[in-house]
């Protein structure tokens, strides 16, 4: 008789959840990362640039 190896343990799959998504909040209900920007701490130099970065193309 040949000796086999037992196979290693298998992860559970994952339980089906059948809950309303709709009842959770997602990233965007809050107002959070909604033209943030790291640093902002009312610089009229950041302010400056920021709009010049952002003005759109045919506002040269």
């Amino acid at each position: 008789m040949s000796a086999v190896p037992d196979p290693a343990p298998r992860k559970p799959k994952p339980a089906l959840i059948f809950d309303d998504p709709l009842d959770q909040q997602s990233s965007d209900d809050t107002d959070r990362g909604w033209g943030e920007r790291p640093g902002g701490d009312g610089d009229s130099a950041a302010d400056l640039k920021r709009f010049l970065d952002e003005k759109p193309p045919h506002h040269l």
